[in-house]
């Protein structure tokens, strides 16, 4: 029967550790009462599975096995903490990034709403509108919300609605009043636009510039036109 050495065995069992115990003592007993021993009582510490008794063997591999299976799960456990922190660690940084991005964007929208509003606010006197051979009053009225100031348009529609209920072609017949605020005379509103009698956007601006002009807004504009009838 061949000697199979077990250094290095870690023995679990209480029972099989005595059994290596009491083998490796009479290992040592034995070679310090041989003194043609070739090996050094340092040797001692390599106990042969052969050396134990047959009882005792299963006992040994037993808790050996044992014991690899506990570390492999030990290490197993290791990695899968580590790969679930990772994956944590990843999840966290995909969330943040997404956060980031959705703020941004909530952020440059915000950003253009109030540029939006304040835009609307202000009104563009220069703002262009294509062309058209004929403009109904709807059209009319949403080029005055983009030229006219929005906190200015309601007083500026109430001069509008008296003077000409919203006609671009209205003419007064006896001063010769024309247009959508009713310009006396028309020709004066040359200096916005040379097709002041056709384009009613012409018409607005030049409206909105002369109550800028001659009473610092269309609603003191209004508020003249209230107790004069006329502004």
């Amino acid at each position: 029967m061949s000697r199979i050495s077990v250094r290095g065995f870690a023995v679990a069992s209480a029972t099989a550790v005595t059994a290596v115990g009491s083998v490796v003592g009479v290992a040592s007993g034995s070679v310090a009462q041989n003194n043609d021993a070739a090996e050094p009582t340092a040797a001692a510490d390599t106990t042969l599975l052969a050396d134990i008794p047959t009882g005792q063997q299963a006992q040994v591999q037993s808790a050996t096995l044992s014991q690899q299976a506990d570390s492999q799960a030990i290490a197993a456990d290791a990695s899968a903490k580590k790969d679930a922190e990772e994956a944590a660690r990843k999840a966290a940084a995909e969330t943040a990034i997404a956060k980031k991005a959705a703020a941004e964007k909530a952020a440059e929208e915000a950003k253009q709403r109030a540029e939006t509003k304040a835009a609307a606010s202000r009104g563009d006197i220069n703002a262009s509108f294509p062309v058209q051979g004929s403009y109904t009053i709807a059209q009319i009225q949403a080029m005055a919300r983009q030229i006219v100031p929005s906190g200015q348009f309601q007083c500026f529609s109430n001069i509008v609605n008296h003077e000409s209920s919203w006609n671009y072609r209205a003419v007064n017949a006896s001063s010769g009043a024309y247009g959508l605020v009713q310009a006396l005379p028309g020709g004066k509103m040359a200096s916005a636009g040379a097709d002041w009698q056709t384009n009613p956007a012409t018409q607005i601006k030049w409206g909105l510039n002369y109550m800028n002009q001659r009473y610092g807004s269309p609603c003191d504009a209004w508020t003249y036109w209230q107790a004069n009838g006329n502004y």
